[in-house]
């Protein structure tokens, strides 16, 4: 077995990264290879350097690939040679000491409060099982903040009702408790029930499954978000789970709630990645603003 094999099976049955993480780390190191591809008989060593790799870089820059993109690539290409190193194919990891492309600075995108009401005063056809779990699906995406590979892989397990919470395993294995707010309790109770008369196999004990009885898979939480999210009144942007994710952090913070809690709910691991939600609350910035400069209580 080749190493690049080797270590993606490492990262399978080892570290359980999810399919779609190993289908980004197996084709960013292919693609590694076809550039730099080493001649028959040469070691790793001897082709994986740093000039490579930044060639590399150049090539998916000048091809039109986005830093963002690149970086990602770069990444898992360090996490290979990294594990390369630990096997001895490499002396050291030549990516360590690479200059990353610089990312512009994007902040992310939300709803606005008043869209999401909209979403949610909306009536659905309680006796239409797919119309309530698809409606409760969006709610917990909205009302926890989890990922969507968080919520397909929500077992009946993880909900603790008498404690109003999931337990979410996110990144890494890390297990984190979300609470739940006292309406979206209410709704799960109603979900569950029509979800057991409806379902009689359910071998996962999965909270949530497809219209075949199958565990949710990402691209299923993609569509049914875009179809709930579709043609709702002041929703602009994209419907996908994460603008809902955006959503929940940044109605959040303009609610008072500090960064350090919602780093926790998030499942962020460092206060960087959630201080980004600090920039989206200027409506927030700007209702204090006319409250309080003195000019502005003068019509100035």
């Amino acid at each position: 077995m080749r190493p690049q094999e080797l270590f993606i099976d490492y990262l399978r049955v080892q570290k359980r990264y999810s399919p779609r993480t190993l289908d980004i780390y197996s084709e960013s190191i292919n693609q590694l290879y076809k550039y730099i591809a080493p001649q028959d008989g040469e070691e790793e060593e001897n082709f994986l350097v740093m000039q490579s790799v930044r060639g590399f870089i150049a090539n998916g820059l000048d091809s039109g690939l986005s830093a963002r993109t690149m970086n990602l690539k770069l990444s898992a290409i360090s996490s290979y040679c990294t594990y390369l190193v630990k096997r001895g194919f490499l002396k050291s990891n030549p990516v360590k000491k690479i200059i990353r492309p610089k990312e512009p600075s994007k902040l992310p995108e939300f709803y606005t409060l008043a869209s999401v009401d909209d979403y949610f005063n909306r009536e659905i056809d309680h006796d239409d099982f797919f119309a309530v779990r698809d409606r409760i699906m969006v709610e917990v995406l909205y009302c926890t903040g989890i990922r969507r590979a968080e919520l397909a892989n929500l077992k009946i397990a993880d909900w603790d009702k008498s404690r109003a919470l999931f337990r979410v395993t996110g990144k890494g294995d890390k297990t984190r408790e979300v609470p739940i707010t006292n309406s979206l309790s209410n709704n799960l109770e109603s979900y569950y029930k029509l979800f057991r008369e409806y379902y009689t196999l359910n071998p996962g004990n999965y909270l949530f499954l497809t219209d075949t009885g199958q565990p949710m898979y990402l691209s299923f939480v993609n569509k049914v978000v875009r179809k709930e999210l579709g043609g709702v009144k002041g929703l602009t942007g994209k419907k996908s789970p994460h603008m809902l994710r955006h959503s929940f952090a940044t109605h959040l913070l303009n609610n008072g709630a500090d960064l350090n809690s919602i780093k926790e709910v998030l499942g962020h691991s460092s206060l960087a990645a959630t201080q980004v939600y600090t920039h989206n609350s200027f409506e927030q910035l700007k209702k204090v603003f006319l409250t309080a400069h003195p000019r502005a209580k003068k019509g100035g």
